[in-house]
């Protein structure tokens, strides 16, 4: 009996550890997987179909422009270039991004979260303060300043931000670990739904006046 238990206990850690695995980009089955638009003669994997193997060339891996600044002249004073399959094809089911970060002074990259990847990032120059925060119930708000060659993690679906706190430009590259990491910035998702959420159920939520949240809900 007590062997039945403990089979079926491994079975069901078993099962629970590989519903937990799939729910980041599976692994890819193949050495290249380049994404393309043209659904005849490939083969359907992970969200995009395959260009034959046989036929990829290197720029099907190759993106080049990363080298040039983000335009920050917008309300939050930052930048983010985006590197994933849609503009580098030969990312298609290796479970990787890439992102650069320009920052004009005091600009940030406010409050998101990435809900498919954890982040990795670098300072090329400036001082960011950056900082994540821990879910419920401790919700405990870790944070750095970081300079140049410092690198720190954003767990995958925390909330973080960076804010460029010094008197010059700052750039950062960060890594992520999906091709498709996916981006929700807290005060768009929240104030600026479409349709709009109900004012009266987020000014009690967050405990403002409704004028307030209907101001907020008007501006983004």
């Amino acid at each position: 009996m007590k062997k039945g238990v403990s089979f079926l206990v491994t079975v069901a850690l078993m099962a629970l550890a590989s519903s937990l695995a799939s729910a980041f980009d599976p692994r890819p089955l193949q050495d290249t997987c380049v994404a393309i638009d043209e659904p005849e003669n490939a083969v359907f994997v992970n969200g995009k179909f395959c260009k034959n193997p046989n036929l990829t060339v290197a720029d099907d891996f190759l993106y080049q422009g990363l080298n040039i600044p983000g335009n920050t002249a917008n309300l939050v004073g930052s930048n983010v270039t985006i590197i994933n399959v849609d503009v580098l094809p030969g990312q298609n089911t290796l479970g990787i991004s890439l992102v650069r970060i320009n920052y004009a002074p005091y600009g940030q990259n406010p409050p998101h979260i990435h809900p498919r990847a954890s982040e990795i990032l670098t300072v090329l120059e400036g001082t960011l303060l950056v900082g994540f925060v821990t879910s419920n119930p401790q919700n405990r708000f870790i944070s750095k300043v970081l300079n140049k060659g410092d690198v720190f993690v954003f767990p995958i679906g925390l909330i973080h931000f960076q804010f460029n706190i010094g008197h010059t430009n700052a750039v950062a590259i960060a890594g992520l670990n999906s091709q498709n990491p996916g981006v929700i910035t807290i005060a768009n998702a929240v104030f600026g739904s479409n349709p709009p959420i109900n004012p009266d159920f987020l000014a009690r939520a967050f405990q403002l006046d409704k004028k307030v949240v209907e101001y907020l809900q008007a501006r983004f």
